[in-house]
């Protein structure tokens, strides 16, 4: 019998950070459950990369913290309502491009993740670094979708009806930080 999930190649599994060291290091274990969630649902699409609306489904499956930063009950089930949405179909426009708002240098040790993608996994990483912090959870990569307005996550989350800087007023409320 076949695998449902086909196998991915060593460069497609993960991020891997400059230094040589174990990625899933850098990430909490709700972290690192996130990133494979949303490495089995790019597989599971035929996506060619991990996109940030990968990641954001993956949050609000893996993560409950992150994903009471998100809104109340009726809110988000619009959001995952839109991501399922997504997976059958609403996404297929997004399949042959590369999610990149060219807002962002291109972070190219980030392989299977689509620009934006890679750079938010690193923002996160550098934002749990701020905070004394070695590994980065949820609500890091929580803020780090967000904030860039041309990413696929952003755009879900607009047609959800949630507002971008209301998430990361509520992660800023929510680790006692500034919103940088």
């Amino acid at each position: 019998m076949q695998p449902r999930i086909p196998r991915q190649s060593p460069g497609e599994q993960g991020v891997r950070p400059s230094d040589g060291t174990d990625a899933d290091a850098r990430f909490s274990p709700e972290l690192a459950s996130v990133v494979s969630g949303a490495r089995r649902r790019a597989v599971r699409d035929g996506d060619r990369q991990i996109d940030t609306a990968h990641l954001l489904h993956s949050l609000l499956e893996y993560d409950p913290e992150a994903r009471a930063l998100l809104g109340d009950g009726p809110q988000i089930a619009r959001l995952l309502g839109y991501l399922v949405q997504r997976s059958i179909g609403y996404g297929l426009r997004w399949q042959s491009s590369v999610e990149d708002s060219g807002a962002l240098p291109v972070v190219t040790r980030g392989a299977g993740f689509s620009p934006l993608a890679a750079a938010a996994m690193e923002e996160a990483c550098a934002r749990a670094a701020r905070r004394g912090l070695t590994r980065a959870c949820g609500v890091d990569l929580l803020a780090a979708l967000v904030a860039d307005p041309q990413a696929r996550a952003v755009e879900v989350l607009g047609r959800a009806a949630v507002e971008p800087r209301t998430v990361l007023a509520r992660v800023a409320d929510h680790l006692g930080t500034s919103s940088r």
